[in-house]
């Protein structure tokens, strides 16, 4: 959602300079950010880059009629949960089934009545901001409070578009904390949720803001270093392994924890394949096992990771 101030954005589509300065006045006193847009090519365009929290559309509009402004809006994975209200001029009953049909979630008929409009503005707004809510949980993951596996999922393909679009670089990490399930089998799977999370903290305090953490599963994690290279993850990688390793928990402070990391920013195969980012990081996190634990491999690295003796990989 595009915010000023924290406020919600709402687009106003409308050819009508008159109507957009007399919503634009009217609606000052609401607590919302208002974009404008004279045609609907215009308004699909800011909706793409904006994300408003609501889009108020008028039907009536030369070259792209509302009808085809909101087809197009539903029809774009970055503008279809945008819920949108219609303005028109006619009370017809098939206009007001067609608005529906297209993706509407009202109908306000013109001229229309301020306070009735407003009303339907702060419910749409009110529904908008719980499917938010519940859209964000539903992307975390419980016990660690980092973004889940299905986050992960979206992000890294959108993240690898980019890449193919622009050229912006970018280094995924896979990370497993080493030797997990015997930590759980001697001091128990309390322990083991303990670490999980702390490690989790770690993440959080050591990543910068353009990062991405995830729990990849169980005790693997997934990272997206955006605008990164491998030999700058790499830096920033070791800070964390460093960190994990020097912690002592309190469940069982004799034991330290331990993580291995496969880092890769250019994939063996197709770049434009999740699979294949994923296949190249997994291989380096293979290899970091192997070759003793407790170091970071970079995927297409002939030399060795971090020479850590096998004895403290935890």
């Amino acid at each position: 959602m595009d915010r000023n101030d924290e406020q919600p954005s709402v687009l106003l589509i409308d050819d009508s300079v008159e109507i957009l300065r007399l919503l634009q006045v009217r609606l000052r006193s609401e607590d919302v950010n208002l974009i404008t847009a004279t045609t609907g090519m215009e308004g699909i365009r800011i909706a793409a880059e904006r994300k408003p929290a609501l889009i108020l559309l008028d039907l009536d509009m030369p070259v792209m009629d509302g009808f085809e402004t909101l087809r197009a809006l539903k029809e774009d994975s970055r503008t279809v949960n945008i819920p949108v209200i219609v303005i028109s001029g006619s009370d017809d009953t098939v206009d007001k089934v067609a608005g529906f049909e297209f993706g509407a979630i009202d109908y306000v008929c013109k001229p229309f009545n301020l306070p009735e409009l407003r009303a339907r503005m702060r419910s749409a707004l009110r529904i908008q901001q719980l499917m938010s809510m519940l859209e964000h949980r539903a992307q975390i993951d419980g016990l660690t409070g980092l973004w889940n596996r299905a986050y992960f999922d979206r992000r890294l393909e959108e993240e690898i578009a980019s890449h193919m679009r622009t050229g912006r670089p970018f280094t995924l990490v896979l990370c497993d904390l080493d030797n997990f399930k015997s930590l759980n089998d001697t001091h128990g799977h309390p322990a083991g949720d303990a670490v999980l999370q702390g490690f989790a903290k770690q993440l959080t305090a050591t990543l910068r803001k353009q990062d991405i953490a995830c729990r990849y599963g169980g005790e693997e994690f997934a990272l997206i270093l955006r605008e990164t290279h491998a030999e700058q993850a790499h830096a920033l990688i070791e800070r964390i392994r460093e960190t994990l390793e020097s912690t002592r928990w309190p469940r069982h402070p004799e034991r330290a924890i331990t993580a291995s990391f496969g880092v890769c920013d250019e994939p063996n195969g197709d770049s434009s394949v999740p699979a294949c980012w994923l296949e190249t990081a997994d291989k380096a996190l293979y290899e970091a096992k192997k070759r003793g634990r407790n170091r970071i491999v970079v995927a297409g690295d002939p030399l060795p990771g971090n020479e850590v003796p096998l004895s403290k990989a935890g």
